[in-house]
């Protein structure tokens, strides 16, 4: 399972909000390249990067950061937050992005999020598939759509999709534990060669091999690593333990 650190980008700085709430935001570091060198530094090979200001403005906007992370650091880098467009999408990777996620867009233009996943392949296009209640969740998650969960990851797996990042929002910076249960579901529910990335409310150390073994192929650790809850050196030694 592959340990997938987060970055949320707030005006160029690293920030955290809880539950997706904007005015709960709080700041971590106003260098992301610091953060993201760091984890480097501990053997983290990879990287997820969400522009919660392109998220609220449905449009790319903290792309410089990406250039300066993709530019200083080797860390693979999958870029998320208000791409809407192909502009937006082209500007992505022109600055360095490995893999972007498509969250809002797979909801509001299929047709454009499939042309995407035609155009650059499935290794590149990530399916983001956060929700509340069970219910699909957009717009930097300030809306609800009317999609079920499990048959929007379903239908997607259909034309092709091979990763998602599935967030609980009710658990997403909260701390309290991940969503086993429902990526369990997601998991038994969908056909065999889905690549079922787990984030939101990671807060222990101990919750990793658990979802390693429900057989998600990833995990993005947020809040639990810039409150001290999971230590960089425990990732670390998680990550050289799995490649042995």
């Amino acid at each position: 399972m592959r340990i997938i650190p987060a970055i949320d980008i707030i005006d160029g700085k690293c920030v955290r909000l809880s539950k997706g709430d904007y005015d709960t935001k709080k700041i971590y570091n106003e260098h992301p390249l610091e953060v993201a060198k760091e984890f480097e530094a501990h053997g983290i090979k990879y990287l997820h990067l969400v522009d919660l200001d392109g998220a609220k403005s449905q449009h790319i906007v903290n792309y410089k950061v990406l250039e300066q992370i993709a530019a200083k650091t080797s860390l693979k880098i999958d870029f998320g937050g208000g791409l809407k467009t192909d502009d937006d999408l082209h500007i992505a990777f022109e600055s360095g992005a490995s893999q972007i996620t498509g969250g809002s867009i797979a909801v509001k233009n299929k047709e454009v999020f499939l042309s995407w996943l035609q155009k650059y392949g499935s290794d590149k296009i990530i399916l983001g598939a956060d929700a509340m209640k069970e219910k699909v969740a957009v717009s930097g998650w300030l809306e609800e759509s009317t999609e079920d969960l499990i048959p929007f990851v379903q239908a997607y797996q259909k034309e092709g999709v091979e990763y998602v990042i599935c967030t609980d929002i009710n658990k997403d910076g909260m701390l309290e534990g991940p969503s086993f249960e429902l990526y369990q579901r997601i998991l038994e529910q969908s056909e065999s060669g889905l690549k079922l990335i787990a984030s939101g409310g990671i807060s222990h150390f101990d919750e990793l091999p658990k979802l390693a073994e429900l057989g998600c192929e990833g995990t993005i650790i947020g809040k639990a690593i810039y409150e001290n809850r999971i230590s960089l050196k425990q990732l670390e030694e998680f990550i050289i333990t799995k490649n042995n």
